[in-house]
C-alpha cells in the first residue's frame, strides 16, 4: 500500500454515515456492498514470460557481441524481473467499500483486512434499517479514502470486482 495509508474511522450517528469527513445521510443511501481488487496473476506471468524471453535473447547476443559484461548485466536484468514478479504476485488483495446514493456508485474506503469491510457493510446496512439505533464507531486500519486507488500493480494487471448491481471491472487488460 502506498505511504498515505492510515487509520480512518467511519460512524454511523443521527442518520449519516461518516467516513472521515465525508456525509452520506442513510436515507440516501440504496446499496452497501464491497468491491476487491486483486492481482491478476496469470497476466502478471505472461508479462514476465515475455520479458524473460526477450532479456534471454537480446543477453545471448549482447554476450556474444560484447563478451562477459554484457551476460552479466542480462543475468542482473533477469534478478530484477524475477524480484519485480515476486513482488506484484505476493500482494494482498484489497478490499473497498461500495455505496449506491442517489444514482452515483462510490467506493468510500479501502481496506487490507476483509473483515472489517464486511463488518462495515453489515453495520450500515442494520443502521440504515434502524436509522434511530445507537451510534456506531469503526476504525479502519490501513485504509485508503475515496477513488483514489487507480491502478494495483505494475502494468495494469490488477482487477478490481464488486459484488454489488452493474458491470463495473477496473485496472484489467
Amino acid at each position: 500500500m502506498a505511504a498515505e495509508d492510515s487509520t480512518v474511522q467511519v460512524r454511523v450517528q443521527e442518520g449519516v454515515l461518516w467516513v472521515e469527513s465525508e456525509a452520506y445521510p442513510l436515507h440516501n443511501i440504496s446499496h452497501v456492498g464491497q468491491r476487491v481488487l486483486e492481482v491478476n496473476k496469470g497476466a502478471a506471468w505472461k508479462q514476465f514470460i515475455r520479458r524473460a524471453l526477450l532479456c534471454i535473447v537480446l543477453g545471448a547476443i549482447a554476450a556474444a557481441i560484447f563478451g562477459k559484461v554484457a551476460g552479466v548485466l542480462a543475468v542482473i536484468v533477469f534478478g530484477l524481473l524475477v524480484w519485480q514478479l515476486v513482488r506484484v504476485i505476493s500482494r494482498p488483495p484489497v478490499y473497498g467499500l461500495v455505496l449506491n446514493t442517489s444514482g452515483t456508485q462510490r467506493d468510500a474506503v479501502w481496506s487490507l483486512d476483509q473483515a472489517e469491510i464486511q463488518n462495515l457493510v453489515y453495520e450500515i446496512t442494520k443502521a440504515i434499517g434502524k436509522p434511530d439505533s445507537a451510534p456506531v464507531t469503526i476504525n479502519i486500519k490501513e485504509a485508503v479514502l475515496g477513488d483514489q486507488i487507480k491502478q494495483y500493480g505494475a502494468g495494469a494487471i490488477g482487477i478490481a470486482e464488486h459484488s454489488g448491481s452493474g458491470d463495473i471491472r477496473g485496472g484489467g487488460r
